[in-house]
């Protein structure tokens, strides 16, 4: 992080002696994109879940990071989650792309790591999608309430704070874990059809695949 923010404050310095025309769109976006990554990984840093750990495998590059989650409780408790996440070109007009690395029993995680998450959508009809005042980090996610509540808030706040999605990826272990609106249809029937069986086989999935 100390690393790009100092490339960072160099370019500002060699801005007046060259030209920005040969510039391409591309290159501009990064650079916008880098410059809020600076700033918001600071704040992402100081205001984790105590549940949660990031890592930056290069530290010039703030875009690609992994994020793993040790619930605390329920079902998931005692577990390690692994999420890789890269940030692209075109944030914050477009949500990151996020994947779990880890095999899990979830109905919002498929086996091969596909997340639902609503804010991740680049366009949801209810409003409760990725919009550019979203960043990395929200702190709504602290407190306890049910699915809708939860989305209410975020859909109605004028005051998004950096790193909505950390927040987000925490609470699907907890506040967001939803049966109602499966993404692994298998899994949420699973908990419907026997709860007890559901919980032995994610413990089963803990100890294969998430020490």
């Amino acid at each position: 992080m100390l690393t790009l923010a100092s490339k960072l404050k160099r370019e500002d310095g060699l801005k007046g002696s060259r030209t920005s025309a040969t510039a391409s769109d591309s290159t501009r976006r990064v650079s916008v994109r880098d410059r809020l990554l600076v700033k918001e990984v600071a704040e992402l840093e100081a205001n984790l879940p105590c549940t949660c750990k990031v890592h930056f495998p290069d530290p010039n590059k703030l875009h690609c990071f992994q994020l793993t989650v040790t619930p605390d409780e329920g079902y998931y408790q005692g577990g390690k989650f692994q999420f890789e996440t890269e940030v692209p070109d075109a944030y914050n007009m477009v949500p990151p792309k996020v994947k779990c690395l880890t095999r899990i029993w979830h109905p919002n995680i498929t086996e091969t790591g596909e997340i639902c998450l609503s804010l991740l959508r680049e366009h949801s009809i209810d409003g409760t999608g990725w919009a550019p005042t979203r960043t990395l980090k929200e702190q709504h996610f602290c407190t306890r309430v049910n699915f809708g509540s939860v989305m209410h808030g975020l859909q109605k706040s004028s005051e998004l704070k950096p790193f909505d999605v950390v927040w987000g990826l925490n609470s699907l272990f907890t506040d967001l874990l939803n049966f109602d609106d499966p993404l692994n249809i298998e899994a949420a029937e699973h908990h419907l059809r026997d709860k007890e069986d559901f919980r032995n086989k994610v413990e089963d999935y803990i100890k294969r695949y998430a020490r």
